[in-house]
């Protein structure tokens, strides 16, 4: 899908510059933003575009490997009486990511006024991963003393991200500065795994139950999970000549899952218009 969207613009560009005049190129006419300036655009119709993005993914690991830790420890006086499963062993992560892919779309416009719909997508690298750590002592009412420590590793790799977007702008000249909201949709590979382990001491009980070491632990995958979210962002496109245009954008993509994810990109691309 993504090589036939390349080629199907790179073939629109030859077109465009088949029928376009070189004489039509701003930067043969003096200054590059006053030719484009006092060029109007059509952004009436559909187009197809590819682009390139490079952004920052926040993470919040809080509570992520909680119900893990708590099915371990179902039934345990540890957990009734200290709740292990909600100690505060991780928190919030960032890591940078690129990736690359397309965008299709349709604008109506009324006199310098444009609005329309737009499907975006990026494959890429996208999310990161935390470990955490917490120990304490402790004693239970049935007579032990107890050391414990309760460790989590979190980890959400987001390979593909879309949305689906309602956009709005203002035509001047060339240029075509938006707004856009929407729904936004990923595929992600999502990874918890904890572990508790220490040593329970109750000199009341015989040997050897009187010093009785502890070490469980417990992984849950889930692999290529749709999330789901909201999405918004500013951009502009700019029409280079009749057909072809270049695009400059800043998105930012919520995602509600068991790691709470944000991505913010920023985002360059080249788009046909039909």
């Amino acid at each position: 899908m993504r090589r036939i969207l390349l080629a199907a613009v790179l073939f629109g560009a030859a077109s465009c510059a088949e029928a376009a005049d070189l004489s039509d190129l701003p930067i043969l006419r003096g200054a590059l933003t006053e030719g484009l300036a006092s060029r109007p655009a059509n952004w009436q119709g559909a187009y197809v575009g590819v682009q390139g993005g490079y952004g920052t993914s926040n993470m919040n690991f809080s509570g992520s490997t909680r119900t893990v830790a708590a099915s371990l420890l179902s039934g345990t006086e540890m957990e009734s009486q200290q709740q292990i499963s909600s100690w505060p062993i991780m928190g919030k992560a960032s890591v940078h990511g690129n990736g690359y892919g397309g965008f299709a779309g349709y604008n109506s416009q009324w006199d310098d006024v444009v609005v329309g719909f737009e499907a975006s997508y990026l494959h890429g690298k996208f999310g990161g991963s935390q470990t955490g750590t917490m120990a304490r002592f402790f004693s239970l009412p049935s007579g032990s003393t107890n050391s414990a420590t309760y460790q989590g590793t979190s980890s959400i790799l987001i390979s593909d991200m879309a949305s689906l977007r309602a956009r709005a702008g203002y035509a001047w000249g060339a240029f075509l500065p938006y707004a856009f909201g929407g729904v936004a949709l990923g595929q992600a590979n999502i990874t918890r795994t904890a572990r508790i382990f220490g040593t329970q001491v109750n000199p009341a009980n015989p040997p050897p139950f009187d010093n009785v070491p502890f070490d469980i632990s417990a992984t849950e995958a889930m692999n290529s999970k749709l999330i789901y979210g909201y999405s918004f962002g500013l951009g502009v496109d700019v029409q280079l000549i009749s057909c072809l245009f270049f695009r400059a954008e800043w998105e930012y993509a919520r995602f509600t899952t068991v790691v709470d994810t944000n991505v913010s990109t920023g985002r360059i691309g080249l788009g046909y218009k039909f």
